[in-house]
């Protein structure tokens, strides 16, 4: 059956998951304030600052089967994310509910930021979440409206997402930068075609009759330190680590993230684990050919 698809947020997260569908034969409609990037994907365009959003308006989103919000902050600051998550959620929320046929489900796309774990410990779903950040607390407000409205809603935890374009760590690395063995800090990971692969697989799930849960860790099959990541990824590039990063990441929490949950819908990972992933990322990026130069 071809379904309708509503992308709130339809960058590169959106439109690689759109493309999934589209490929899929399904209809995808992309929003976002400028919708240029979305040229030539086969995704319908709708130009909407969340902002501007009329929240008494039915007709201010069109209908859809389901509907993914995948939206980011403009800036790493309090307001950005209270407008982004909560706030920008809430107003769709509102508007998708005075349909006269609302969405089967609405998936939110949050993070592992929610957790404040520092010591290690493995986290699930049901692990308390009680980040000290304001990113982390303001995420976890948004999860909170979903999960509390009317409409069926899965929210969807993805860890540090990393994929083409995404290669910071790989130019630190190449800089000759490593993180530090102590403290140990656990860097939990995903591919992106792994974050669109599972947010595609659920809506196949649900249109195959299966329940789903209201919420999901998204994160590849092995934690493991940042350290052992850079590492890695200095080996492979053939680089010498000159400086040693005290203080990688802003903010300083270590976990491990089980993903159990996803895997036991039946979810197999296209990249299980950060050798895979960064293998590809790595070959498609030209970053081998250019050291080898």
């Amino acid at each position: 059956m071809k379904l309708t698809v509503l992308i709130i947020g339809c960058g590169d997260l959106g439109v690689t998951l759109g493309r999934e569908l589209l490929s899929e034969g399904h209809r995808v409609i992309g929003v976002r304030r400028q919708v240029d990037a979305l040229k030539d994907t086969g995704i319908e365009p709708l130009a909407l600052d969340l902002n501007d959003l009329e929240e008494a308006d039915a007709s201010a989103l069109p209908q859809a089967d389901y509907v993914v919000y995948t939206v980011s902050a403009d800036h790493f600051e309090k307001s950005a994310y209270q407008s982004a998550y909560p706030d920008g959620l809430k107003r769709v929320l509102s508007v998708l509910e005075q349909h006269k046929t609302p969405p089967r489900r609405v998936f939110f796309v949050s993070s592992t930021s929610v957790y404040g774990q520092q010591e290690g410990e493995v986290v699930s779903e049901e692990s308390p979440t009680e980040s000290t950040s304001f990113s982390g607390k303001l995420m976890s407000d948004a999860e909170q409206a979903l999960l509390k409205h009317p409409l069926p809603g899965t929210v969807v935890r993805f860890a540090g997402i990393y994929g083409p374009g995404r290669d910071r760590l790989i130019h630190q690395v190449i800089e000759g930068r490593i993180a530090a063995v102590t403290p140990v800090i656990y860097s939990n990971r995903i591919h992106r075609d792994d974050c669109t692969g599972i947010l595609a697989h659920l809506i196949r799930c649900q249109e195959s009759g299966s329940t789903l849960a209201d919420l999901y860790l998204g994160c590849d099959c092995e934690p493991v330190t940042l350290h052992n990541v850079m590492a890695w990824l200095a080996k492979q590039l053939k680089v010498e680590s000159t400086e040693t990063m005290q203080s990688p990441l802003r903010r300083r929490t270590s976990k491990r993230c089980d993903n159990s949950r996803i895997r036991e819908t039946g979810y197999e990972f296209r990249y299980p684990t950060y050798k895979e992933g960064y293998a590809q990322v790595l070959k498609e990026g030209g970053f081998l050919a250019l050291q080898k130069a």
